[in-house]
């Protein structure tokens, strides 16, 4: 598609701010209107736009596409969206390990312990810890105040979040990564841990090192937008 527009504003609009392209108001792709929660969110997804060249390139537009998500689909049902997040918490990565006895473990338990626990601290939780692949349920407690504290975020909060815990198949890391300060690239090594230990061991594939790429930038993409969409 050929640009059709030359000026890029961001107004304020009933509940947010919307992008313009020219007179043109913005709607998502599913055909509502974007409204986003705050200015600079706003200004992000604009700036996707003014760096469009005289061909506009549709695989340009990582944050708007998160932000039509949030609007079309996670705003129309958010209790959808809490439900596969709770999935994550249920068999967070960082609370199944390796058997005491193997090497990994120590490995695991150094990185992520603290992730876990600072958690836990923060939000008044405790998760069962695994050795093994058994299952072992959360407590009824631990699964109900991570639920309230999901409800609380905005509909671009929790799209952020579900894409971050779904790269680190991790609640725990997705929450830790909406922290002040959050190093989003520790975060997702940490929950990478055992494939980079693996590779560690016995040399990176190229189509293995070209994926784990692609997941680290979609993971710290999703980290920023959720620092927008709440800032």
């Amino acid at each position: 598609m050929k640009r059709f527009f030359r000026n890029v504003s961001v107004l304020p609009v009933e509940g947010g701010f919307q992008i313009a392209l020219g007179e043109r108001k913005l709607r998502t792709q599913g055909g509502a209107p974007q409204i986003l929660p705050n200015v600079a969110l706003a200004r992000k997804l604009a700036q996707e736009w003014r760096d469009q060249g005289e061909t506009i390139d549709p695989r340009q537009f990582p944050l708007r596409d998160m932000a039509d998500f949030a609007i079309d689909h996670v705003a129309a049902d958010p209790a959808e969206t809490i439900a596969k997040l709770m999935s994550y918490a249920e068999t967070d990565t960082l609370c199944y390990r390796a058997d005491p006895d193997e090497l990994a473990y120590r490995h695991q338990r150094d990185l992520w312990e603290p992730i876990v626990t600072a958690c836990e601290a923060r939000e008044g939780v405790t998760f069962e810890r695994v050795c093994g692949i058994v299952h072992r349920a959360q407590s009824d407690v631990t699964l109900a105040r991570l639920r309230a504290r999901l409800e609380c975020e905005n509909a671009f909060t929790l799209a952020a979040l579900l894409t971050m815990a779904s790269l680190a198949t991790s609640l725990i890391v997705a929450l830790a990564a909406l922290e002040d300060g959050a190093d989003a690239g520790a975060l997702f090594a940490a929950a990478n841990a055992e494939e980079d230990w693996q590779a560690g061991l016995w040399g990176w594939e190229e189509e293995a090192e070209r994926v784990r790429a692609a997941r680290l930038a979609a993971f710290t993409l999703a980290a920023e937008f959720a620092g927008l969409s709440r800032s």
